[in-house]
């Protein structure tokens, strides 16, 4: 005889599970919820997602990012309207980190401390810079993990904080890759070049807009070989290693943001990572 009771109970929960499993298929994220890290995150199609209360773009297929800031400690907000009414609200405690403190000595006292023109014209370029990075176009280059654009040894990590000639200076938003000068510096993802040009701290620079907001930098070049508004593609030769700029040896500082939120690329690679040193 059959056990209805049984059976009954048996159904609740395997509709329970599958009720579950169909809420998770509708809203999912990847990265590693730490302070400075990039989330890639894909929704049905249809949904809407913000972000402490601002709208985030979300591609016809679903994806979209944000990003943590370096020093966040607050949870994040996050909420999913989706097509039918129904929405779901996810509450996101960053993972705190506890960065490194990195001291250069022997810089000339103008690169630590610029006279007032040369601070007018960093200004200038920085100014730039950030406009550009307010570009939130619909690639969606960066749903895929990036790979490392260049090989050598780690010789500086997001987060640190750098102290100049003894003089305490803000956080180094980037990740210092060192090698010979000339050393190939490959596109990590596909992109847009937003800039290509010389500046006074970064020297040969060169920005790449991945979409929605997330866009990589590439500080030093020896020779930028990618010019603004190209289309370039993974694996793609976009510069050469060098010393121009603020550097005290041939390297290259790769950074990367979502919008003004500064990130570590680090955390969102798929290839592995250069030794440190």
């Amino acid at each position: 005889m059959i056990d209805r009771r049984a059976l009954l109970q048996s159904a609740i929960a395997l509709a329970a599970v599958s009720s579950a499993r169909a809420s998770e298929a509708r809203f999912s994220l990847s990265g590693t919820m730490e302070q400075g890290s990039l989330v890639v995150g894909h929704a049905e199609p249809g949904a809407r997602l913000a972000v402490d209360g601002s709208d985030l773009r979300v591609s016809p297929s679903g994806f979209f990012a944000f990003g943590f800031e370096f020093d966040r400690v607050k949870p994040v907000n996050l909420v999913a309207r989706f097509e039918d009414g129904n929405s779901e609200t996810r509450t996101l405690q960053p993972v705190v980190r506890h960065y490194d403190i990195q001291r250069i000595n022997g810089l000339p006292e103008a690169l630590v401390t610029p006279p007032t023109d040369i601070q007018e014209r960093i200004a200038r370029e920085h100014a730039v810079v950030a406009e550009a990075r307010k570009r939130d176009t619909e690639s969606t280059a960066f749903s895929e993990p990036f790979d490392w654009p260049t090989v050598g040894i780690v010789s500086g990590v997001f987060g640190s904080q750098r102290i100049l000639n003894g003089e305490p200076k803000a956080p180094h938003f980037g990740v210092d890759i060192a090698g010979p000068e000339g050393t190939p510096i490959h596109a990590p993802a596909d992109a847009i070049v937003s800039i290509s040009d010389e500046y006074y701290l970064e020297g040969g620079f060169t920005l790449l807009d991945h979409g929605h907001g997330v866009s990589t930098c590439y500080f030093h070049q020896s020779k930028r070989l990618a010019s603004g508004g190209e289309r370039v593609a993974r694996g793609q030769l976009i510069g050469l290693t060098g010393r121009t700029g603020r550097a005290t040896g041939p390297h290259l500082h790769w950074g990367m943001n979502w919008f003004q939120v500064r990130l570590d690329p680090s955390r969102s690679t798929a290839t592995p990572a250069p030794p440190r040193t």
